[in-house]
């Protein structure tokens, strides 16, 4: 999985200039500190890498860290963790400054998904945790446009009105979705900070959901983007996803 959160990161005032304590490390400990790294255990992911700047980010829109990991295989009623691979990101970023996030971009790798695995009673394990953002706010709601890409292979054009119709119909209300824009060309796309090797690029199959979600936090949009994953997959794609979500 890779995270790229855009926007502006306004150091903290007592931090080092020159301080060793960058994003890899900080992330690198916040993952081990909440069990999401443990060799032992087999954990979440492994770590890769990390940083603030990147040489292939767009100008756009200013990144303001971004962070890379391998995942670990998902079984059974597990979701895909999205969730906590972009809460950790926050907790890093909020240990290196001060984050006003504007956009996220997510990688979500849905081909390491097996949907046939998934026990009869959470088909969608990501709806077992919806819960969670029962109590928040009813003012922390926010309008969001949210872009999935499918790069070459075409398999998403298919699958975004199914994915739509099931949003509306599964029991959660952390994603209300009201309108699909099934765009080749996206306006306002952001070009990912990564080769199109990386995944399966360039950025060509595109359907935008717009809707509005329980709150504007990356605990949110981990929610969000590991639910998409698994619909996805069930909706016959098998390639990686790139998730790109704004404040509409």
């Amino acid at each position: 999985m890779f995270a790229a959160l855009y926007g502006e990161l306004e150091s903290h005032p007592w931090r080092e200039p020159n301080s060793d304590r960058d994003p890899y490390v900080v992330f690198h400990d916040r993952s081990v500190a909440m069990g999401w790294i443990d060799e032992a255990a087999g954990g979440l992911w492994g770590m890769n890498d990390a940083g603030c700047d990147h040489p292939l980010a767009a100008p756009e829109i200013p990144l303001a860290a971004w962070f890379q990991v391998e995942m670990e295989p998902v079984v059974g009623e597990r979701p895909m963790p999205v969730q906590p691979f972009l809460r950790c990101a926050g907790d890093a970023a909020a240990r290196l400054g001060v984050l006003s996030l504007q956009a996220v971009q997510i990688l979500l790798p849905v081909h390491g998904l097996d949907v046939s695995s998934r026990p009869a009673y959470a088909p969608i394990p990501s709806l077992l945790t919806a819960e969670w953002f029962g109590d928040s706010d009813p003012q922390s709601r926010t309008p969001v446009r949210v872009t999935l890409d499918s790069g070459q292979a075409s398999s998403l054009s298919a699958a975004a009105p199914h994915l739509q119709e099931q949003i509306g119909r599964l029991d959660q209300d952390v994603f209300v979705c009201e309108s699909l824009s099934p765009a080749e060309h996206d306006p306002l796309a952001i070009q990912p900070p990564f080769e199109d090797s990386f995944w399966n690029g360039p950025p060509l199959h595109r359907a935008t959901f717009h809707g509005t979600l329980a709150e504007w936090s990356l605990d949110a949009l981990g929610w969000l983007g590991g639910f998409l994953t698994e619909l996805s997959a069930q909706h016959g794609v098998a390639t990686p996803l790139l998730l790109t979500a704004s404040r509409s």
